[in-house]
């Protein structure tokens, strides 16, 4: 089940351009519970990330993914932390506000097409650290930030996935020295990375048949839904 999901989120990523991990908690949360599933996106992660970064090395924007990883890598460490001492319930309400908040974010970020530099390009990315080792499905913020910050297409994609990786080793590092990563946890993880290439050729053949636009749409809905039913779940 989990590697039929994972299959079918890492199509919807391959044609959004994000979102897998926003889609993993819909199904990991009912099945082991809503604290252990940042630290299984977390070290999934650093199976796919690091393909995708090796993929498009050519376009890696490597003096502006140090910089980001330098001013997040203090924030992530703290964020992970804090993420280990919330009970199953509060995780699974702060998953579930942040599913249904993600969405009007990333039109705002895309409409405010804020232009970062300096010390605004610092504190985005100690922010967004922060975000990153509290919760999933993060990388909205980051893809908005790069944008921000002047870069562009495959650019994108190559800086966003070697940032991640970064941090994720450091997020995932926190998580397994506090005990809140079991090797059950570990097989689903490796269950989880090893769908990403399949995954993505997949998206790449469907998205020449459908629009962006159209697969946005199922998406966002999705989303707003998932975390709708898990805040309803806790408050029930």
């Amino acid at each position: 089940m989990v590697a039929a999901f994972s299959f079918g989120t890492q199509i919807i990523g391959g044609i959004a351009g994000y979102g897998t991990g926003l889609l993993m908690p819909l199904i990991l949360i009912p099945l082991i519970g809503a604290e252990a599933v940042v630290p299984v996106i977390s070290l999934a992660a650093l199976i796919t990330n690091p393909t995708r970064a090796i993929t498009f090395w050519k376009d890696l924007d490597r003096r502006k993914a140090i910089f980001v990883t330098l001013c997040a890598l203090p924030a992530t460490a703290v964020g992970a932390y804090w993420f280990t001492l919330l009970t199953g319930r509060d995780a699974q309400i702060l998953i579930g506000c942040l599913l249904i908040v993600m969405v009007p974010l990333r039109y705002l970020l895309r409409r405010l097409r804020v232009r970062l530099a300096g010390p605004g390009f610092a504190g985005a990315s100690f922010g967004f650290g922060f975000l990153m080792g509290a919760t999933p499905g993060t990388g909205v913020v980051l893809l908005s930030i790069l944008m921000a910050a002047g870069l562009t297409g495959t650019q994108v994609i190559a800086t966003d996935a070697a940032i991640s990786a970064l941090l994720g080793v450091v997020r995932t590092g926190i998580y397994a020295g506090f005990g809140v990563l079991t090797w059950n946890m570990v097989f689903l993880s490796v269950l989880i990375g090893a769908m990403a290439t399949p995954g993505t050729l997949t998206a790449r053949w469907i998205s020449r048949r459908f629009t962006a636009e159209f697969h946005n749409v199922v998406f966002d809905v999705a989303i707003v839904a998932g975390g709708a039913v898990l805040l309803l779940q806790v408050f029930k």
